[in-house]
Parts: C-alpha cells; structure tokens; sequence
C-alpha cells in the first residue's frame, strides 16, 4: 500500500514509518523542513514538501496514496503563521489568548483532516487520524465506545472526532486513535519530558494533591503497530485506543523523577501545580485511565514493549 503520513519525521512518526515500510508498505512523509526531508531519507521513506497550513499540499499527498495516517498537529503559537497568530493575540482580551490559540489550532487540524479526506472521498480509501484519551471523562476507564467530555482537558482537540465520522459517512475509511498522554519510549518530548524539566527547575517532582490520579500509557513501538493495524483493518467510523496500560498513579511517576534526579517527590495544591505546570496542570491533575480491551480484540493488537515506569527509570530519559 502506498501511505501518505502527515508528522513522520516526528517522535512517533518515525516508528510509524519503519513499522510501515518493514510490513512492506510505500511510505511518502510529509516535510515542512530541510531536516525532516533528510530524516524521511534516511528511513527509507519518499518526502513530499508541505505543511498543515497549506491544504493543497496535504490534498495532493493524499490523492497520490493508498490511505493515509494523519499524525501532525500544531503543539504550540510557533508553528502558526505570523498573520493568523498576531490574530490570536489581537483578537480579544489578554486573558483568552490561551482558548483563542487553542480554537486556531483546532480549526487547522480540521482544515487538515477536510482536505486530505477530500481527496479520499468515495474511494474506501483509509484515513486514520490521531487525538488524545486526555479527551475522555475523569475518574471512569474510558472505552472506544465512549464520547469525548466537554470538562475535559483534552475536549478542545477531541472536538474533531466528529470531522472523522462525518468523512467515515461519506466513503472514506476513516478511523480514529487515541493515544494515551504518554506515549513514551527513546526520544520522548512529550508531557513526561516536561515534568522532568519543571523538576529540574524548581528542585522537587511535583504531584497535586495525593497524586492518586491516573494516566494511561504506552510505548511509541507499540502506537507504531497499532496505527499500522487501523491502516489495514480499520472500520469506518472505529475509534481505537493506543493504550497498553490503563491507569499508572500520577505519584508513581513523579517518584521515579525524583528519584532519578535525587529530588523530593512533594505534594502541591491546585494553585502551586498552576504556577509550575502552567498549561500543563489540568492534565497533571486530571485522572484519566483508559481500557483498550475493545481495541485488542477488534484488531488483534497486543503491546509488548517495556511499561511507564519501566521505560522512565532509565538514563535516556534524564540525560540533560
């Protein structure tokens, strides 16, 4: 099969493209930068030039490919255009500016997501798109067959699911794949990487409350599988979970940071996580277990790479 893979020279990317190409698939990456071309290269993989915020770029890739897996998104104010980011900051009270860039990026995923399904419409070609469990109701174990959550930290991203079904009624394969908050393994800069640097900064590893509340997590090699599954054997409309383990207490994670970096674990009150944690504090906060006891059995996916905590008490994830 021919994929087109939106954020394949990123950390999850990349493993995507080697579980692709070693299952025998053509991969073309999209490369927004002189080094991602490099890094397609050297993978094996074909490059195409372009970027979220040019969707002919990501309609022709598309049109070009047997199914795509769509793993790009804007992770911070950098990566919007000058004039649509001097909106965001313009565009209202200084105390919106937070919802106002999280709308914009929202609304370029969706852009996104329309044009390269665009080019998929009516062909049964496949789509898989990413999101977050993060997206997901506190305090219960979330199944595939759950809706997102307004009060969630994670709703704002989430809202795009409803793009993905709509395009699943519409003769694409579309599926949707959750990805648990950490997603971890060699490379990791994600939310784990930065309590490591808040620890660092502040000199202690911090958790709010009692730290009883839950992430799910799972291994980027794993992830790399299951999206290559949802790729090839995905249902229309499906929504999967990328999860290998349900819930580790955010406190357990904390403690193998201080431990690792020889700092006091220490308990902070909401407003304390805030000042620390800064956007992050609703997701240190939040307790987020999630199952993928639905996606096991419906796509015969089984993870088997090394856990969280496993994976974090390792010399890779603290050099400075």
């Amino acid at each position: 099969m021919r994929v087109f893979v939106t954020g394949a020279s990123g950390f999850i990317g990349q493993a995507v493209v080697k579980e692709l190409i070693g299952a025998g698939h053509q991969v073309t990456g999209l490369a927004r930068s002189d080094n991602a071309f490099q890094r397609l290269v050297k993978l094996g993989a074909k490059a195409h030039a372009g970027s979220l915020h040019e969707p002919e770029t990501l309609s022709a890739g598309a049109a070009g490919a047997d199914g795509v897996i769509h793993l790009a998104f804007i992770h911070g104010p950098g990566d919007i255009p000058l004039g649509r980011r001097l909106g965001v900051i313009l565009g209202g009270s200084p105390l919106g500016i937070v919802g106002r860039f999280g709308a914009a990026i929202t609304a370029a995923d969706r852009r996104a997501i329309d044009a390269m399904a665009g080019a998929l419409k009516g062909s049964g070609r496949p789509l898989v798109t990413v999101f977050g469990t993060m997206g997901m109701a506190e305090g219960r174990t979330a199944t595939e067959d759950d809706e997102p959550d307004p009060h969630s930290p994670g709703w704002m991203r989430s809202q795009t699911e409803a793009a993905v079904k709509a395009w699943a009624e519409r003769g694409v394969r579309a599926t949707v794949v959750r990805l648990a908050p950490s997603v971890h393994g060699d490379g990791d800069h994600g939310l784990v990487p930065r309590l490591i640097a808040a620890a660092r900064k502040h000199k202690s590893a911090g958790y709010v409350g009692e730290g009883a509340n839950r992430w799910s997590a799972v291994h980027r090699l794993d992830a790399a599988v299951l999206l290559r599954l949802a790729l090839e054997a995905g249902q229309p409309g499906a929504r999967y979970h990328g999860v290998a383990e349900e819930g580790v207490p955010f406190r357990e994670i904390v403690q193998v940071i201080g431990q690792r970096l020889n700092l006091p674990a220490v308990s902070m009150t909401p407003n304390e996580a805030a000042r620390r944690f800064s956007w992050l504090a609703p997701f240190a906060a939040y307790d987020n277990p999630a199952s993928s006891q639905l996606t096991q059995e419906r796509l015969g996916w089984r993870p088997t790479h090394p856990g969280l905590l496993a994976d974090l008490d390792r010399e890779a994830y603290f050099r400075a």
